[in-house]
């Protein structure tokens, strides 16, 4: 029965394969880097994929809503110990002769060639399609996932706080999407987690810390420009907290003080200034009369107060 097919790095255009859901004992499904498009979506209610172990849809033209279905019926891959018995390598036989299934996985940003597939490896590749909509809780059930990549897509919402029970993952790419939101606490609690990548997102808030979240730089948050804490050099402390009331009355405060001071400063420069005048042109009349209450006269209104003053005595 086929256990394996890869038809990687071909020029197939097509869509998705559906008639592949009635193979019940394949475990490696590598499409990457085709012309495949369209739509995932199981056609079927019936379980697919019960044994798959390694889905590689990469570099398609895949779009649509991730295939929230067959992820659902992924049974292997909900199995945190993979299948009874201990770990050991895929092999097909021909007559007398085995030979292991080779393996190219993405890791890092770059292809390795796995020379022997565990029966306890499994991953999920869907970078670089057209997939949209939100990430599905349902991922959160496949527990013995060691590599999620989900990156270059149209995916949005938030990054499901359901990934936390991923205790077996070891690369998580959710990079170059439309994700918002905070990044849940919960993915601290993956221990395995060597390499994250949650960059040019729309994600805010305070980076998780403890744990594997104390190894990642920069890089693994580049491009959230609402993201603040380590070890991003932007901190949280001022970030989208409004001014208290106190803040408010303590710049009211400060303000008042500036009218003063500045009403006081020039109140000493005019006071300094006609000082000065006084005592360089004597008293002059206009300035005693503007600060004695009395208005000056002129010489022709003194000897009309005089002569009236004549007659009436």
């Amino acid at each position: 029965m086929l256990e394996v097919l890869d038809v990687g790095n071909n020029g197939i255009e097509d869509t998705f394969p559906h008639w592949l859901e009635s193979l019940p004992a394949l475990q490696v499904l590598v499409l990457r880097s085709n012309k495949f498009h369209g739509s995932v979506q199981s056609t079927k209610e019936s379980s697919s994929f019960p044994k798959l172990r390694v889905l590689d849809l990469s570099n398609n033209d895949f779009l649509g809503p991730l295939p929230i279905r067959y992820m659902g019926n992924l049974k292997v891959m909900m199995d945190p110990h993979g299948e009874d018995g201990s770990p050991e390598y895929m092999k097909m036989s021909t007559g007398t002769n085995s030979y292991q299934y080779l393996l190219v996985v993405t890791w890092k940003g770059f292809d390795y060639e796995l020379q022997g597939i565990l029966t306890v490896f499994s991953s999920i590749h869907l970078s670089n399609n057209k997939f949209e909509g939100e990430i599905p809780d349902v991922i959160g059930k496949l527990s013995s996932l060691k590599g999620l990549n989900l990156s270059h897509n149209n995916l949005t919402g938030h990054i499901p706080p359901s990934l936390g029970n991923l205790t077996n993952l070891e690369w998580l790419d959710l990079s170059s999407n439309e994700l918002a939101g905070k990044i849940p606490d919960e993915l601290v609690s993956l221990t395995q987690l060597s390499v994250l990548n949650l960059s040019n997102n729309q994600l805010v808030g305070r980076i998780p810390q403890g744990n594997q979240f104390n190894t990642f730089g920069n890089g693994s948050y580049e491009g959230n420009l609402g993201l603040c804490g380590i070890p991003l050099s932007k901190s949280c402390d001022r970030i989208g907290t409004p001014p208290s009331s106190f803040q408010e009355k303590d710049e009211l405060w400060r303000f008042g003080w500036r009218v003063v001071v500045l009403g006081y400063g020039c109140g000493v420069v005019f006071g300094l200034l006609m000082g000065y005048l006084v005592f360089r042109t004597g008293k002059p009349k206009w300035f005693v009369s503007l600060f004695d209450g009395r208005p000056s006269q002129s010489g022709g209104q003194m000897r009309k107060a005089r002569r009236l003053v004549q007659r009436r005595s």
